[in-house]
């Protein structure tokens, strides 16, 4: 139901407002049809409106005032009308233009939120102070605009005259203005807030002290990386309340841009450490990021930072092995720069902690070989030290047992489709002709799909067990492994090559006499990868090596 006076908000007919205010009192108290006119930018029946009771300016339906509808919409002509008539108002925080609503957002807030540029330079124009006005997020306008990357907006805030008080980091605050725009990847808002803030404001941090370059880092936008260190390379050295410099930052989020540009422009920020004593290098090891790595690898030069230890004594390779990252850790040793015979405060190398690690469901062939090599490399760089002892790890036995098992399966799978597959080759669907030897269907599609089926099964079966054949003769390594995971996904290919062979040799003998049959059969085996997938989802795919 339509409150009396919506039909005519809505409708923006001016004749309708005028004389109807004082047969009805709800009219100063709802105004329902005036703020949808606002809304729909009727102008002309706001402006009668306002002419008939000006205090309608400030009247609210449902917690929003006239304003701030008018700015949500971007309606231009209808907020011109309304800040003409703001004017008549005193200029305090119960005035129009800066009055909010629960959430402590004023006309400005509502218009940059909906990136109603127009609207917003308007408002600014009519109350400079607007832009700095706080909600209950402790987020001005300015804050907004430049996040949505509204850079007119922030322009014209920033011209206006104004005090630059001192930050208060509070816990709903995400940083200063140009965090916002640092998190919304707008180069061109950061440029135009580098270049109208004040230096000293420039390093502002959020609630936990991150600055901007902080933000740059996590965003991964190297550009802006490389525009706030021009402005003030200072940032880069700045530890937030973790004691994380931006490069800590990137690498934990896997920014390799910026990393790289952080490094290329301060190349010293690498020996920076956090609370725990671990610089970059320690952290993509602990977040297990290969790239990561090997883009600091790249770009870090001291063997000293490579081979820093924590506050535990643990360098990078330590972490690799302690904490079964065994890929990182054969890239860390592909590095000249690593030494492999450090010992960390409990007296151990990366080779005893894998050695004295317990098995994991996670483990794989990658640890068996980085184990293989760091005894190599032990045995090549650490001849004059006192390491600890060798010993044959407790998993080395559990994982060399998991993988015969899989062997020994992929082997009997692939031996049982070889044959049956063989054994179609000499019962083709629909026989022989007994004169020339050929296939009496031999010049129908299904049976050319039959043969194609067929073939594939069989000869990816016959690649399957020759690998394994191959793999029970060497010892486990990364290559058993890579064995393995092409047997899988062969003997994957084989069963859904036999499901279409076998759904092609019934279709050729049964659609004559029995095409119901026939269809069913294909129903059937097109639903069987689809079972597979619902069943193992993923892990269809997927094998552990």
């Amino acid at each position: 139901m339509v409150a009396p006076g919506g039909g005519a908000g809505a409708r923006g007919k001016p004749e309708e407002a005028g004389g109807r205010a004082p047969r009805h009192p709800w009219f100063l108290q709802d105004a329902p049809g005036e703020h949808r006119a606002a809304e729909l930018g009727h102008a002309g029946f706001v402006e009668a409106a306002l002419g008939v009771d000006g205090k309608l300016l400030v009247s609210r339906n449902h917690a929003w005032a006239w304003p701030m509808e008018a700015a949500r919409a971007g309606k231009v002509d209808v907020a011109d009308l309304l800040i003409g008539h703001a004017w008549a108002w005193p200029m305090d925080a119960h005035g129009p233009l800066l009055m909010a609503n629960k959430a402590g957002d004023t006309p400005l807030h509502e218009a940059v939120k909906h990136g109603r540029s127009a609207v917003a330079l308007k408002l600014v124009d009519a109350e400079p102070g607007s832009g700095h006005a706080l909600n209950v997020k402790q987020q001005t306008p300015l804050h907004i605009a430049a996040r949505e990357g509204l850079y007119k907006v922030v322009i014209k805030i920033n011209s206006q005259p104004w005090v630059h008080e001192s930050f208060v980091p509070s816990d709903s605050v995400s940083g200063s203005a140009l965090h916002q725009a640092v998190l919304g990847g707008h180069a061109r808002v950061v440029e135009i807030l580098l270049d109208m803030t004040p230096r000293e404001q420039i390093g502002l941090t959020d609630s936990s002290e991150n600055n901007a370059l902080h933000y740059a880092a996590q965003k991964n936008n190297a550009r802006v990386v490389k525009l706030l260190l021009n402005r003030m390379v200072e940032l880069a050295y700045k530890r937030n309340r973790d004691l994380q410099s931006p490069l800590h930052v990137a690498a934990y989020y896997g920014s390799t841009k910026a990393m790289a540009e952080l490094l290329k422009q301060c190349p010293d920020v690498a020996e920076m450490v956090d609370s725990n004593g671990r610089n970059a290098l320690h952290v993509a090891i602990v977040i297990g990021k290969v790239d990561v790595l090997r883009c600091l690898l790249k770009h870090v030069r001291p063997d000293e930072i490579i081979n820093k230890v924590d506050n535990d004594g643990n360098t990078a390779l330590h972490l690799a092995a302690k904490l079964n990252r065994a890929p990182l850790g054969l890239l860390l040793l592909k590095d000249r720069r690593v030494n492999p015979c450090l010992l960390n405060r409990e007296g151990r190398t990366a080779r005893s902690i894998t050695e004295e690690q317990t098995p994991v469901d996670s483990f794989t062939l990658f640890q068996v070989y980085f184990w293989k090599e760091l005894k190599k490399q032990e045995s090549i760089k650490c001849k004059a030290q006192q390491l600890p002892p060798e010993t044959t790890p407790d998993w080395l036995q559990d994982l060399n047992q998991y993988v015969q098992q899989r062997m020994g399966t992929y082997t009997l799978v692939a031996t049982l489709i070889a044959t049956v597959t063989f054994s179609s080759t000499f019962t083709m669907p629909g026989g022989y002709d007994q004169q020339d030897g050929t296939a009496i269907l031999g010049h129908r599609m299904a049976f050319k799909l039959f043969i194609f089926a067929n073939t594939l099964a069989m000869l990816t079966s016959i690649v399957v067990v020759f690998g394994f054949i191959w793999a029970r003769r060497e010892q486990l390594d990364f290559r058993t492994g890579r064995v393995i995971a092409w047997s899988h996904w062969l003997t994957v290919i084989a069963c859904l090559s036999m499901v279409a062979s076998l759904t092609t040799s019934v279709y050729l003998t049964v659609a004559a006499k029995a095409p119901w049959l026939a269809y069913i059969v294909i129903v059937m085996g097109c639903s069987t990868p689809v079972v597979m997938f619902l069943m193992l989802g993923k892990d269809l795919f997927a094998t552990r090596v």
